[in-house]
């Protein structure tokens, strides 16, 4: 009997071609509309449609998120296992937590909107990668001096994934993990000396009951920092961005700060800060008319499905009454981003303090703005005329 040799399907795209390198979002658009199950060699299968991406959240047997060999606490993992490790994570994350952490969000928004420059700046270098660093750390407890390692750190892990290469991934998240370690030294040697922060609680943190290990908690923190200084910083560029190319919008939000946090979730939806997310099917499934194998990984791309016109309808309409239940931003199922609350939090006083210390904010003619590339979204350069 003549063996039978798997054969992986011919490429639909190319996530690295020029063109999706060049603008995401439209080529997204016509992949979602021409080819909304996509099979291509650097990601296997990419999932565009809003209806095929929740259909994927919701059923976590089916679809599993140990996409890595390496631990992701509590991303990378799927129940039993994730349930006890997520309500670690969630109770760092609650009102009260938040509440706390309210006042200092919005000094940091005050300080850096009341001393942006008037005229022609760079927003994202000069402001939003700032106000990333300086809110991460001030809630984790983090050092000043580790803000600049972490935004040079932050430009090479980007780099490193899309070039897919593993040895300099892998090199990257061991030179993070070592900031880590050398913080978590420093507060076992202080022993009850020990600021009274998230990471040093962590270390009293119980799983099973037993303490974390150390490679849980660089594991749980990796995740928050990559997902919070990268993302962070997109969200305040796209939003700037959106409210300078839209000159009406702006000065409705300037008169109406009320709408802010409809207006913010609004826009990215629009253009999405994180591009996409990742899954492995536990058993052959049917995805959208594509038949997928055990084994096979997925990309669900968030950038596309809230961009989905059988969801939205113009999906570069700008609307404060959509269903926010619809809005993919921060995820859905059991996966659902545990940071939302604080994201929101600190997007509404960076733009309302934007709004506050300027009069105006407006692109700069003959310099447009640079788009992010893979897995980035969002502006890699910003330049805007403050006013």
């Amino acid at each position: 009997m003549k063996e039978v040799i798997s054969q992986s399907p011919v490429a639909d795209w190319d996530p690295r071609a020029d063109a999706v390198l060049n603008d995401q979002i439209a080529v997204y658009d016509q992949m979602r509309r021409t080819c909304p199950v996509a099979h291509s060699e650097f990601l296997q299968w990419s999932v565009f449609r809003h209806a095929d991406v929740v259909a994927i959240l919701n059923d976590h047997e089916t679809f599993s998120s140990e996409v890595s060999a390496h631990m992701s606490v509590p991303n990378g993992m799927d129940p039993p296992t994730h349930t006890e490790y997520r309500r670690i994570v969630d109770a760092y994350f609650t009102p009260a937590y938040i509440d706390t952490y309210a006042p200092i969000c919005r000094d940091i928004a005050s300080t850096l909107a009341s001393t942006l420059p008037r005229g022609e700046v760079e927003l994202m270098g000069d402001f939003a990668q700032t106000f990333a660093l300086q809110m991460q750390s001030a809630y984790l407890g983090w050092p000043q001096d580790l803000h600049e390692p972490l935004r040079a750190w932050i430009q090479k892990n980007r780099q490193a994934t899309l070039a897919g290469d593993r040895p300099a991934m892998a090199a990257i998240a061991f030179e993070f993990d070592g900031y880590i370690r050398d913080m978590l030294d420093v507060r076992r040697r202080a022993g009850v000396d020990a600021p009274a922060d998230i990471t040093t609680s962590l270390l009293s943190d119980k799983v099973h009951g037993r303490p974390l290990t150390d490679d849980e908690i660089v594991s749980i923190l990796r995740n928050w920092t990559v997902g919070e200084l990268s993302t962070m910083a997109s969200c305040v560029g796209i939003i700037a961005y959106y409210l300078a190319s839209n000159p009406s919008v702006q000065a409705q939000l300037r008169e109406q700060p009320s709408l802010l946090p409809a207006a913010i979730d609004e826009i990215l939806r629009m253009q999405a800060p994180l591009i996409a997310n990742r899954r492995i099917a536990t058993k052959p499934v049917n995805v959208g008319g594509r038949q997928l194998d055990k084994g096979d990984r997925l990309s669900l791309i968030w950038a596309s499905a809230n961009r989905d016109e059988a969801v939205f309808g113009d999906p570069d309409e700008f609307r404060l009454d959509r269903d926010p239940d619809e809005n993919l931003l921060y995820g859905r199922g059991i996966h659902v981003c545990p940071g939302a609350p604080l994201a929101r939090l600190e997007l509404h006083h960076i733009t309302e303090q934007l709004l506050l210390h300027t009069d105006h904010l407006s692109l700069v003619p003959g310099k447009p703005a640079q788009l992010a590339v893979y897995p980035g979204g969002g502006f890699s350069v910003l330049p805007l005329c403050i006013a």
